[in-house]
């Protein structure tokens, strides 16, 4: 991370001359894809326990299939639409839709390779899924009783012929083919079987012995009973998905009737993949595109296992010593001192909760004191993903019930939460919550609450920021940041913010945050801009930054600018990133790295050196609900915050930024090809960023308790040069 004063190579009139030859940008969904290959190389990771690398292998099945779902699903309807206008990296939808289908082939085919050598390791370690002629005698009882009991009454054969059309299959429907013959009198016959979401994909066999065996598999063992007097003479298995994204149209008048529509259709969608299970007779495939009307999905063959994303059961297998010892995330100490008010605890200093290794309560405790305190009178809430048995909802509803003044900000165009959304809604309406939808055209993303209360001195706002959402389950696995504060200015700014999700007012005169769509672009490129002065006057020009996704054209310009005037740039990116690093001329000061891990890096994190290297107390830190990304800017309601407090300040740029950039266990460096290569410790000692918070306590959280056990460990850049 070695800061580089302009030199002849960064000259801005050959930088622009570079501009115009080089390739600007990755393509946003190979970025994609390779962000999914590296989630898949975790289950190739032997420091992980065994069922761990099972179920990384699984969330890339399951981060495939939405991928198809909605990213595929778009440009499908482009290219059926007949639109040619190239991406920002020059591919049309056909183009990209080519190389789409080549690199999910072979990252399917690496799934399948992965899953063999898993299945092999798993049952070395007493974890089996067995195959068709696998069981003995009496699991072949067991299972035929099973069979006859448990599975056989639920599944519903369907022959296909004139008077049997071929029936609809919803989206990752798994279905089983069958070629039949008539003992009786030889009559052909072709059954199709779809297994009912409703049944297991797998069955575990009873005893201490860990022994599985899949649904498919059984069926098949069981074939004669499923179709007594027939002879089987071919078939396979296939499994489909469908195009699952809701397009909100402008004229839509009321958006909950819109959504309770469009979830129903959701179902119905236009077939975007289908595949096969290798060997299926040429005349089935045929038969299942047509039925399907499947002529334009992207078609593929599987060599092994449909639905890597059903893995997952598996890894609830109760084996502790296959799995990452447990962890307690910890509560906030300085909140103890108060004696649990976090109220108290927020008046006296600004606190920021560091996700999973901090405790999700401390939220939920925050919401929890609000609807109890007589002395709160409103409490304003954003929601976007508030999760099934969502404590932040009692509470809201606990406060509406004792008279206080609720606001709840539901966003139903949350992809694949639409329907737990409105459910969520309905029931805090009914406890008297005002709930708010806000925008049609755009969804409010910005993750924040406000707790108005009565004090001595008048009326107080207690805001909580986070760069997460809501959600206790998602809180215990994605590293994210909540800062809690008592700022005025940050409550004028926040009220202001609800003010316009609810009555379209728009904000004037913010004092602190920056809030797209209206102004987060323009505000992050002046900070860039900043930096960008700060070298012309030979001064240390040096951006962190660290975030899901860098996609938008604009800002990558910028960041380009800046590393042509000299402006060390490091990035930290954990899933698509369009720029290209490290090109000369271009952006040889940008350095991208991503991290996979145990936990998923969802924290949003800006710092700007403001004249000295990185990290300073004089630098500028914000944080933010967004990613860098059109949608971003352009089409949600998002905020940005500067880190004012000086404790803060050092946890997120000092302890949570260096501690990212130092990490090189689970690391990958992009390279100006586009590819990714794992960092490795080398000549370095070993960092684990997950393992260090893991295992030391936050600054801000620690109050007292810092003082009398000794500072936290000191973290250091190491620089070249």
């Amino acid at each position: 991370m070695k800061n580089s004063a302009p030199s002849p190579a960064n000259d801005p009139v050959r930088s622009e001359a570079n501009l115009q030859s080089q390739p600007l940008y990755f393509n946003r969904e190979l970025s994609w894809l390779a962000f999914n290959r590296r989630v898949l190389e975790e289950a190739c990771n032997p420091a992980h326990p065994l069922l761990e690398r099972l179920r990384f292998l699984s969330i890339s099945g399951n981060n495939l299939d939405e991928f198809f779902m909605v990213r595929v699903a778009g440009l499908k309807g482009q290219q059926l639409l007949g639109v040619e206008e190239p991406s920002v990296d020059g591919l049309t939808p056909a183009q990209q839709l080519s190389a789409i289908a080549n690199e999910a082939d072979q990252l399917t085919g690496r799934q399948q390779e992965v899953w063999a050598v898993l299945k092999e390791a798993l049952a070395a370690a007493g974890v089996e899924v067995m195959g068709q002629h696998e069981t003995d005698e009496a699991a072949e009882a067991w299972l035929d009783r099973h069979f006859r009991e448990q599975i056989l009454p639920v599944l519903t054969p369907q022959a296909i012929d004139p008077a049997h059309p071929f029936p609809f299959i919803p989206n990752k429907g798994f279905s089983l083919i069958f070629d039949l013959k008539r003992l009786s009198d030889g009559k052909p016959i072709r059954e199709l079987l779809m297994v009912p979401a409703t049944l297991p994909r797998f069955i575990r066999l009873p005893g201490d012995a860990a022994r599985f065996i899949a649904i498919e598999t059984l069926i098949r063992q069981r074939i004669a009973m499923l179709f007594p007097g027939y002879e089987l003479l071919g078939g396979g298995a296939f499994r489909i998905i469908r195009d699952s994204d809701i397009e909100v149209e402008e004229e839509a008048e009321d958006l909950v009737r819109y959504f309770r529509s469009a979830i129903k259709r959701r179902r119905r969608g236009r077939v975007i993949r289908l595949k096969f299970e290798a060997g299926m007779p040429e005349q089935l495939e045929v038969m299942i595109r047509e039925g399907l009307d499947a002529s334009e999905a992207l078609v593929s063959a599987s060599t092994s296992f449909l639905g890597i994303s059903d893995l997952d059961a598996l890894a609830d297998e109760n084996r502790p010593d296959l799995k990452f010892t447990p962890f307690d995330p910890r509560f906030p100490e300085r909140i103890r001192e108060h004696g649990g008010d976090c109220f108290a605890a927020i008046r006296s200093k600004d606190i920021v909760v560091h996700h999973p290794y901090e405790t999700f309560e401390v939220v939920v405790e925050f919401l929890k004191q609000a609807a109890a305190d007589p002395d709160v009178v409103a409490i304003k809430q954003t929601l976007y993903r508030a999760g099934k048995q969502s404590a932040v909802i009692r509470a809201l509803i606990d406060a509406a019930e004792a008279g206080k003044s609720v606001t709840a900000v539901v966003e139903l165009k949350a992809r694949f939460d639409e329907e737990q959304n409105l459910l969520w809604a309905s029931a805090l309406e009914r406890a008297g919550v005002q709930v708010v939808y806000g925008f049609i055209d755009w969804k409010t993303h910005a993750k924040t609450s406000m707790v108005v209360r009565r004090e001595e001195k008048g009326y107080r706002t207690y805001c909580h920021l986070g760069t997460g959402n809501y959600h206790p389950v998602t809180a215990r696995i994605y590293t994210d940041l909540s800062f809690f504060t008592a700022d005025p200015r940050v409550g004028r700014d926040v009220a202001q913010l609800f003010n316009y999700i609810t009555g379209y007012v728009d904000p004037r005169d913010l004092e602190l945050l920056v809030l797209s769509p209206h102004g987060l672009r323009d505000g992050l490129c002046d900070l860039i801009d900043g930096e960008i002065e700060q070298a012309r006057r030979n001064k240390p020009g040096v951006i962190w930054a660290k975030m899901n996704s860098l996609v938008d054209p604009a800002i990558i310009n910028k960041l380009y600018a800046a590393s042509a005037a000299g402006v060390d740039i490091d990035l930290v990116v954990r899933g698509i990133c369009c720029l290209r690093p490290g090109v000369p001329g271009l952006s040889e000061n940008i350095h991208v790295k991503s991290i996979v891990g145990r936990f998923l890096e969802h924290s949003r994190i800006w710092c700007f050196g403001n004249g000295d290297e990185l990290p300073n107390r004089n630098a500028r830190v914000y944080i933010s609900s967004a990613d860098w990304m059109p949608r971003n800017f352009d089409r949600r309601v998002e905020y940005m915050l500067p880190i004012e407090n000086s404790t803060v300040h050092a946890q997120i740029l000092d302890q949570v930024m260096v501690a990212n950039l130092i990490d090189n266990e689970q690391s990958w460096r992009l390279l100006p090809d586009g590819r990714y290569e794992r960092l490795h410790a080398g000549d370095e000692k070993p960092f684990n960023l997950h393992h260090y918070f893991m295992t030391n306590p936050s600054l801000s959280g620690r109050g007292a308790a810092l003082r009398k056990s000794g500072s936290v460990p000191k973290l250091r850049i190491r620089r070249e040069g």
